[in-house]
C-alpha cells in the first residue's frame, strides 16, 4: 500500500512539475523595474535561442507613458530565460510595438542580423488620431544574437505619412497618417522566390479625422528588399477598421496579411492576400473562422505541404472578451483550419481579461512556442505546444 501511495505522490509531482514548464514566467509585472509588461514578439535565432521582447511599462498599464522595449534570451527552448534588458529607452515617452526578425541572407552578416522595429510616440492615441501628436518608425540591429545592438535609425519618412512639416519638412504628405503602430509581434523575411530576402513589416494607420467606430484605421505594410538601406510601403489594404496585422509568406510571391478590426461589428480578422510579395492586394475579406474580440493576433508560417503553406495562428478566440488563446494549423494557404488547440483559458470564476496579446515562433517540426499575456496582464509567459 506505501508503494502504491508513493507511486501516486510521485505521479502527482510529475504532473505537477509538467504543468509548471507548459507556462513558464517570462515577464512579471511589477518586478524588474516595470510595472506592467504587455505586447510580447519572439524569435528564434540560428543557433536555436529565444529572443523574447515586450514593452516594459515603468508607472502603469497603460498605452503611452514612461514605456521601453525589454528583451529576455532562453538558451533551452524557454525552459528559463535571462535577466532583462532594456533595448529601447525613449526616456519618459513611449518607445513600443517591438516587430522583431532575423535577417539570413545578407551576404555581409553570414551568422544572420537580428532587427528590431519599434515605434515611438509623443502622445496618447486619441490624440494622435486628432492630430495631436506624432508615432515614428525605427530600428536597431545586432549583428551578435542580442548581446548588442546598433545605434537607432529613424525610417518615418520612407514608411509613415503624417502631415507634420511643423516637426520635420520630411513629414508632409498629402495621406495625413495620424496614430500608427508596427505588428504587434514578429516581422518575418521570404527565403524564397522573386522577393527572397525581402523582409516585411505588417503595420496600421489612421487618417484624417477620427470616424466612428473607427472607420478612420487601414492596415498596411513595409518592407527593404537591401537589408535595411531603403523601405518602402505597401499599399493600404482597403478594409476600414484594419488595425494591429500580422503577416506571413505563402509561398510562390504571395503573402497573407492578417488584421484586427477595429471597427468591432464583425467579430472576425481581416485578411489579405497579395501575389506581390504584399506591395498591393488582391483582395481583402473576413475569415469568419477565426473569430476574435477585437485584439491582436500572431501569423506564422511553419513549413509547407504539397506545395501549399502550413500555417499557424493564435489568437484570443473569443468574441467577447480576451480568452479561450487558441492556436490553429492550416494546411493550406490558410483557406481552411483544421487543427484547433487551446493554449490557455480562464477558470470558470474568472472575469475580464485572461489571455489576450500573443506571438508565436517554430521550435521543431510540430512544436510551437507561444509567448503570451496571462491572467489579467499580470505576467507574459511562455508554453510549447504540441500540434
Amino acid at each position: 500500500m506505501r508503494k502504491i501511495l508513493t507511486a501516486i505522490t510521485l505521479i502527482i509531482c510529475c504532473a505537477n512539475m509538467v504543468g509548471a514548464q507548459q507556462k513558464v514566467p517570462v515577464f512579471v509585472s511589477g518586478t524588474e523595474g516595470h510595472k506592467s509588461y504587455r505586447i510580447p514578439a519572439i524569435v528564434s535565432l540560428g543557433n536555436g535561442d529565444l529572443l523574447a521582447f515586450c514593452e516594459g511599462r515603468v508607472n502603469g498599464s497603460g498605452d503611452f507613458g514612461d514605456i521601453n522595449i525589454v528583451m529576455k534570451r532562453s538558451k533551452d527552448k524557454g525552459k528559463t530565460w535571462t535577466a532583462l534588458s532594456t533595448i529601447v529607452d525613449a526616456d519618459d515617452l513611449q518607445a513600443g510595438n517591438p516587430a522583431p526578425v532575423v535577417d539570413r541572407t545578407d551576404p555581409a552578416f553570414p551568422g544572420g542580423r537580428v532587427f528590431l522595429f519599434y515605434n515611438t510616440g509623443n502622445n496618447h492615441e486619441g490624440e494622435l488620431r486628432k492630430g495631436n501628436g506624432l508615432r515614428e518608425v525605427w530600428y536597431k540591429t545586432s549583428a551578435d544574437g542580442g548581446l548588442t545592438w546598433s545605434e537607432a535609425v529613424n525610417i518615418t519618412a520612407e514608411t509613415h505619412r503624417p502631415n507634420q512639416p511643423k516637426i520635420n519638412p520630411a513629414y508632409q504628405f498629402k495621406e495625413d497618417w495620424r496614430a500608427y503602430a508596427n505588428t504587434p509581434g514578429h516581422a518575418f523575411q521570404f527565403f524564397s522566390g522573386k522577393y527572397k530576402g525581402r523582409m516585411y513589416v505588417a503595420a496600421n494607420h489612421s487618417a484624417g479625422n477620427p470616424q466612428p467606430r473607427s472607420m478612420d484605421y487601414k492596415a498596411h505594410g513595409f518592407y527593404t528588399d537591401d537589408h535595411g538601406k531603403t523601405f518602402h510601403l505597401s499599399e493600404v489594404v482597403n478594409m476600414p477598421g484594419g488595425n494591429e496585422s500580422t503577416a506571413a509568406d505563402l509561398g510562390h510571391n504571395k503573402l497573407m496579411m492578417n488584421s484586427r478590426n477595429q471597427e468591432g461589428s464583425v467579430r472576425a480578422r481581416i485578411v489579405a492576400i497579395s501575389s506581390n510579395g504584399g506591395q498591393s492586394w488582391d483582395t481583402a475579406y473576413f475569415d469568419r473562422t477565426l473569430i476574435d474580440p477585437v485584439n491582436e493576433g500572431s501569423l506564422l508560417r511553419i513549413g509547407t505541404k504539397k506545395g501549399k503553406a502550413v500555417l499557424a495562428f493564435c489568437n484570443a478566440a473569443d468574441v467577447k472578451r480576451r480568452d479561450n488563446l487558441t492556436l490553429r494549423i492550416s494546411k493550406d494557404d490558410g483557406r481552411t483550419w483544421t487543427k484547433n488547440i487551446v493554449v490557455d483559458r480562464s477558470p470558470e470564476s474568472s472575469k475580464g481579461d485572461f489571455t489576450a496579446y500573443s506571438d508565436i515562433v517554430k521550435i521543431s517540426k510540430h512544436k510551437i512556442g507561444v509567448l503570451y499575456e496571462r491572467d489579467g496582464y499580470k505576467q507574459i509567459v511562455f508554453s510549447i505546444i504540441k500540434w
